[in-house]
């Protein structure tokens, strides 16, 4: 497996373990809040929902990275992409740095943080 398959892979699952954990956050406090709704999260369709919100939560990160990096373009942190090969400068100081990444790791491009 290319290292960039790689990291394009585990920046996903970071994303929907992330969005799991929120989730089950969200379970803990519905088991707290109402204590009859537990024999809500053992049927089929809570496991499909829980499925779609996760699903949901990493189509929902791609489009805040995308909206990151599109906006660090238009404020010049980040250059344009002129061709695969060649990394995308990110200027460090970039105010969306970590969502901008974020993005360039899902997508799979090559990036290169530059100073001030």
């Amino acid at each position: 497996m290319k290292p960039v398959t790689a990291d394009t892979l585990r920046a996903h699952l970071m994303v929907a373990s992330l969005t799991a954990l929120a989730a089950d956050v969200l379970a803990c406090l519905t088991v707290a809040v109402l204590p009859d709704a537990q024999h809500l999260f053992v049927s089929a369709s809570f496991r499909l929902a829980a499925l779609a919100v996760m699903a949901g939560g990493v189509i929902v990160v791609r489009q805040l990275g995308q909206a990151a990096f599109e906006l660090a373009l238009a404020d010049r942190h980040a250059s344009p992409a002129g061709s695969h090969a060649r990394p995308i400068l990110i200027a460090a100081d970039c105010p969306r740095l970590w969502l901008v990444i974020l993005h360039l790791r899902l997508t799979g491009k090559p990036f290169v943080l530059r100073g001030h």
